[in-house]
């Protein structure tokens, strides 16, 4: 017997899948606007203008729901750069993560789902997946430099992807620091100095 897929779990077509797309859309906007502690499933189902028994029984918790917003941001975000240089590919990633991050909708709207994170359980490794699929699919860049002798063989790709935008995160956070692309850069250009010495 196949066990019943997670909420969100399934990639649906027709009116359910415009159904989707509407919650979470919702979901986004609310999060983005009250946090994650807004997040109710009558309200969303409102604005969506679907059923409330329709999120109820698709998605069922705020923590559900998160989660499969989380799936649709991973599976839609942009693919990584492919500039045929290590140095340009990591200054577009943390370029890209600054844009993201200081974006009205979406800053407010990544703070909500990591504050989510820290509650609720399906969150928090919805969130996991997440990165790990942004670090996955940005990791391509270093394994190239590494092929192309810019990098040498031992750089771990995941780490030095991580490295990028770990700083830009901690400010936006923790320190409050400006989110531009002289930080973006910086960031990279970090991140790039502990590649080819080694230390990632």
């Amino acid at each position: 017997m196949t066990a019943a897929p997670p909420p969100g779990a399934i990639r649906p077509g027709g009116r359910t899948a415009r159904v989707r797309e509407a919650v979470l859309q919702a979901a986004g906007d609310t999060l983005a606007e009250k946090g994650f502690h807004g997040l109710d499933l009558g309200e969303v189902a409102r604005l969506a203008g679907v059923g409330k028994t329709t999120v109820y029984r698709r998605w069922g918790t705020p923590g559900a729901l998160a989660a499969d917003l989380l799936k649709d941001m991973a599976e839609t975000s942009l693919p990584r750069a492919r500039t045929g240089s290590v140095a340009e590919d990591l200054r577009d990633n943390a370029r890209l993560v600054v844009k993201t991050l200081t974006d009205p909708r979406q800053g407010r709207l990544f703070k909500a789902l990591i504050a989510a994170s820290l509650c609720d359980e399906e969150a928090a490794r919805a969130l996991h997946s997440f990165y790990a699929v942004r670090i996955d699919e940005w990791s391509g860049c270093v394994t190239d430099a590494i092929a192309r002798g810019e990098l040498p063989p031992g750089a771990d790709p995941h780490r030095v992807i991580a490295a990028v935008s770990a700083p830009l995160y901690y400010a936006l956070l923790n320190t409050g620091e400006a989110l531009d692309e002289a930080a973006a850069d910086r960031a990279a250009a970090a991140a790039l100095a502990a590649a080819r010495n080694g230390v990632i």
